[in-house]
């Protein structure tokens, strides 16, 4: 059982917290954080906000409010593109990587689908591979939209000097996929599954003296069906020690994503290797990105 507890975010002591959390979590300054005036109207108009609390104290919070989908066209009614926009994941550090935010994400998924909605969006920069680890291998969502700089500038230590280049993912919680990857219904794909079928790695990164991976050029045309994209298992580390090969990690992988999406490959899957040297691979298919591409 969890030591920690998920309810909604009720009083403003919850949202001044939720403020508290947003600064540690990502060592924002306060132009950078959600004030507790928008966080409350949100929560108090169709929005969902969660927190995850040891008795009285906030650890971490999801937020998100209710919008429409671009895939149906300014003409669709908004009753037809109804998603949910989940904008905030935020957990202390302290307890990061101890399940915090797959549980608020488990609770979201929950009451959203009791507002009869199927599809929650959200963004993440796809350099980060803890996100890619929650929010692509353990959760089920998939991604074949690739957002160039999407909130320009910011001020906080993960995201300083570098383009904002995010995932935009599609989490569609009513289809078999989900059901089947948040019940554990069937072990999750490893590394060498994909190799054995010989899906490719075709960007394969070469190691410096240093012990980081540095980015090379893709080996040809992307294959048929399925391979492997690489990319840094700890880019926070290379970013700190050297902002050129961050650089030319955020370039590389932008170039590979946005023209794979161009094709029509979708990211569906996240794996790494067993053990050190670490490294990250996205897993791109051809695949109907859709609630009913995903019933398999």
């Amino acid at each position: 059982m969890p030591d920690f507890d998920i309810r909604p975010l009720k009083t403003l002591t919850d949202f001044h917290a939720a403020e508290d959390v947003q600064r540690a979590a990502w060592n924002s300054d306060d132009l950078d954080v959600a004030p507790l005036h928008i966080m409350l109207t949100i929560a108090k108009n169709g929005g969902v906000a969660l927190g995850a609390f040891v008795q009285d104290q906030l650890i971490g919070f999801v937020l998100g409010f209710l919008g429409t989908s671009q895939r149906y066209g300014m003409e669709a009614p908004a009753t037809v593109k109804l998603k949910h926009c989940s904008h905030m994941l935020g957990v202390l550090p302290g307890w990061q990587d101890r399940g915090v935010g797959y549980a608020l994400k488990a609770a979201q998924r929950e009451a959203v689908l009791n507002q009869g909605v199927r599809l929650i969006t959200w963004t993440y920069d796809p350099l980060e591979s803890r996100n890619a680890q929650l929010n692509i291998a353990k959760l089920g969502a998939v991604c074949n939209t690739y957002l160039r700089d999407y909130y320009g500038e910011l001020r906080d230590e993960l995201n300083r000097g570098l383009a904002t280049d995010r995932f935009q993912v599609d989490w569609w919680i009513a289809s078999r996929r989900i059901e089947t990857r948040l019940n554990r219904k069937r072990p999750p794909l490893q590394l060498h599954h994909y190799l054995e079928v010989e899906a490719p790695i075709i960007n394969p990164a070469r190691w410096d003296d240093r012990g980081f991976p540095v980015c090379q050029d893709p080996i040809g045309l992307f294959p048929p069906n399925r391979f492997l994209v690489e990319f840094p298992a700890d880019f926070q580390a290379i970013r700190q020690a050297d902002q050129p090969l961050a650089v030319a990690w955020r370039l590389h992988l932008r170039s590979i994503c946005e023209a794979a999406f161009a094709s029509g490959f979708t990211v569906l899957d996240y794996v790494r290797t067993p053990e050190a040297p670490w490294r990250s691979f996205y897993v791109m298919q051809q695949i109907e990105s859709s609630e009913s591409g995903l019933n398999v």
